[in-house]
């Protein structure tokens, strides 16, 4: 029997409807994302421009220059300096993750996202009117900062705000945001790739501004979550936030359960030594194979390097913009999909379908370089039908990605850690996933100067497995109550034995006290 139980009723069933501020909180929330959006799509476009490379990469952009049609077309970006100005971000922001954790248990998680607003803002500016390579590092590392913010308080922030059963919609509004940033940063890439004088790469750079701007307004506005509220002790204040957010005032079972779920976690002194327990084997799990698959479908190749990569693949400079315009339009349409489906099909079903979509458009698109580019990367003449025959089948993959490991990426970790140890466990949720954002923003550009069409391949292999993984391993934990989750773990036929054991000690225990109470 295979991983792929769907778990039986949870005995809970909150009342509570979807209100209008729960939905208005959770998308200003969620604008959190278009600050990571935003540089994903922004870095990949400005390090494809000749002004930019000019400036700050001089070697990079004479090797360009002078290239042949002849040249090996896979090597022409290959240099380390350069994709350091990309990668150096994730590693600002695996440091800032950690440390929120601390912030978003002992300040609420609205406290976080201001700090990462701040901290991107400031980013934007130094890179927006950077002179030398150094200064754009340390601007990358500000923006690295506040995107570690970000991505560890929104996600958990629209999870605790939003009723179980409309939980996975409204998470899922993050990933849109990303994808809207990515978008958003594509277009302007492009227009202002057009502008005279090639000081356009600033615009591009310094915009990031405004999407900072959003998140810090947005921080003053958005209440506390109640689950945060009862972790600091401000009990009253909380009911009535529940109150407030479900639009009813029966909410005496939830309150009750949250009360009582944070009153466990209390007795939690060390989170980050509680979560290596055998009882959350599971959840630890999660935390670190979920990001670490996610970063290796190959999508952030896509998303980093979309511009540079259609480049290489023969198109010119403004052709390589406007295709990384069309897959990022893509991947915005895509996640309406998955949030409108999620919380009808299911975590898993998505999960798979994505992975056996994108396992298919990989290999294509492997045959489809191997053909014309081989070993030598010299094209020759491209047909215009080929290159967009490839730009197709790159944009239904990137499809498979956005209604899958995109979004879900994020959710599932989200809203399966108990209370006791979810600011911890989130923080190792988007560290391994900067780590690895890290690695492939670092080494992409060697690996297709190395392992020229191969390199798709290398990533259809990671698809396979990961598609397995979530088969064998992964619950579904659609319509299941955030602070119910347990119950998913303990009908799984593979993590019961380690969360039913635990649990089975600590009733053991219950049961010799009573014991002991009845006897005196």
């Amino acid at each position: 029997m295979g991983g792929g139980v769907i778990v039986s009723s949870h005995g809970k069933d909150y009342p509570g409807k979807l209100t209008c501020k729960v939905l208005v909180t959770c998308i200003v929330a969620a604008m959190g994302g278009l600050i990571f959006g935003y540089d994903l799509g922004i870095s990949g476009g400005v390090t494809s421009m000749d002004s930019f490379l000019e400036k700050f990469f001089p070697a990079v952009y004479r090797k360009e220059a002078s290239a042949k049609a002849s040249d090996d077309q896979y090597c022409k970006f290959n240099n380390q300096t350069l994709t350091l100005f990309t990668s150096s971000l994730y590693l600002a922001a695996l440091i800032s993750s950690i440390c929120a954790a601390s912030i978003t248990s002992r300040f609420g998680r609205r406290t976080t996202m201001l700090c990462g607003g701040v901290l991107f803002c400031a980013g934007a500016l130094v890179n927006g009117f950077a002179q030398r390579v150094w200064m754009l590092i340390v601007g990358r590392l500000l923006l690295g900062f506040g995107i570690g913010c970000a991505n560890q308080s929104v996600p958990i922030y629209v999870s605790e705000m939003a009723p179980y059963r409309y939980r996975g919609a409204l998470n899922m509004m993050f990933q849109l945001a990303i994808t809207i940033g990515i978008l958003v940063a594509n277009l302007l890439n492009y227009f202002f790739s057009h502008i005279h004088g090639g000081w356009g790469w600033r615009l591009s750079l310094g915009g990031a501004v405004v999407p900072a701007l959003i998140m810090i307004v947005g921080s003053f506005c958005l209440p506390d979550t109640p689950n945060s509220l009862i972790e600091r002790g401000h009990y009253e204040e909380a009911k009535e936030q529940l109150v407030n957010i479900r639009g009813i005032s029966e909410v005496e079972e939830e309150f009750k359960d949250l009360v009582t779920a944070s009153e466990g976690s209390k007795q939690v002194k060390h989170p980050w030594v509680a979560i290596l327990e055998r009882k959350y084997r599971p959840q630890l799990t999660m935390a670190i194979a979920i990001p670490f698959f996610q970063q290796l479908t190959g999508m952030n190749v896509i998303t980093f390097y979309a511009p540079v990569l259609f480049k290489t693949l023969g198109f010119g400079n403004n052709a390589s913009l406007m295709s990384a315009v069309i897959t990022g339009s893509v991947n915005t349409l895509a996640t309406l999909v998955s949030i409108f489906s999620v919380d009808k099909w299911g975590r898993r079903s998505l999960f798979l379908e994505g992975g056996i979509q994108m396992f298919i458009c990989q290999v294509v698109i492997t045959i489809a370089i191997a053909v014309k580019f081989g070993v030598t990367g010299n094209p020759g003449d491209l047909p215009q039908w080929y290159a967009f025959g490839l730009v197709f089948f790159i944009c239904i993959y990137v499809a498979g990605f956005a209604w899958s490991w995109g979004p879900l990426g994020w959710l599932v970790p989200s809203e399966i850690f108990p209370l006791e140890i979810r600011s911890a466990a989130q923080s190792i949720n988007v560290s391994v996933n900067m780590i690895f954002t890290f690695a492939i923003a670092q080494v992409f550009t060697s690996m297709l100067c190395h392992m020229k069409f191969g390199l798709f391949i290398f990533f259809a292999c990671w698809v396979v497995i990961m598609s397995f993984f979530i088969f064998k391993f992964l619950p579904e934990t659609k319509g299941v109550p955030i602070e119910e989750m347990t119950v998913v773990w303990r009908n799984h036929p593979f993590w019961s034995k380690f969360v039913c054991s635990d649990e089975s000690v600590a009733l053991e225990g219950d049961v010799q006290m009573v014991k002991r109470v009845e006897i005196a």
